[in-house]
């Protein structure tokens, strides 16, 4: 990967790439391999790009399918154990990781399915419903009724009415 296209195109969107890494990880290891492996797949897949979207909208496509693939891997692969909090020992000078509150939310919508976790990463990102459509892959009014019931699942964890 040329150091160019990483700092014109990736480096402006890493805040994309981040937060939807972080989405679907539990330690600082896996986050940072789940966002080489985006940025790799960018770069591979950079002359697939037609256009037909913004680039940031093919950033978070990637990033998507990037982190549900490696989940996915992760999942079938037995050795591996993945849990669905933070461990103190994980977040211990780590700045990705260091914001208690931000780990809080974090950890409430890693208790979500992995297609909630991506619309409300992108509702967070003040993505608009037809946006979020567009890289799900669903329609727009599918989306409305989605975040609203993730916001309402989301806010029964934060206040421990669920698990």
């Amino acid at each position: 990967m040329s150091n160019d296209f990483y700092i014109s195109a990736i480096l402006p969107y890493s805040g994309i790439i981040i937060k939807m890494c972080r989405a679907y990880t539990n330690s600082q290891e896996d986050f940072e391999d789940y966002y080489q492996e985006v940025c790799l797949q960018i770069w591979r897949s950079k002359d697939n790009f037609r256009e037909e979207s913004e680039w940031s909208t093919w950033i978070y496509r990637i990033s998507l399918n990037v982190c549900l693939t490696l989940l996915k891997k992760r999942k079938n692969n037995t050795q591996h154990f993945v849990s669905d909090t933070i461990t103190n020992e994980e977040t211990e000078d780590n700045h990705a990781f260091s914001d208690e509150p931000l780990n809080m939310l974090y950890a409430a919508i890693k208790k979500l399915s992995e297609i909630d976790r991506a619309i409300i990463m992108l509702y967070l990102e003040e993505k608009s419903y037809q946006e979020i459509a567009d890289i799900i892959g669903t329609n727009q009014n599918n989306i409305g009724v989605r975040v609203k019931r993730i916001k309402t699942r989301l806010k029964k964890i934060l206040d421990g009415k669920i698990d």
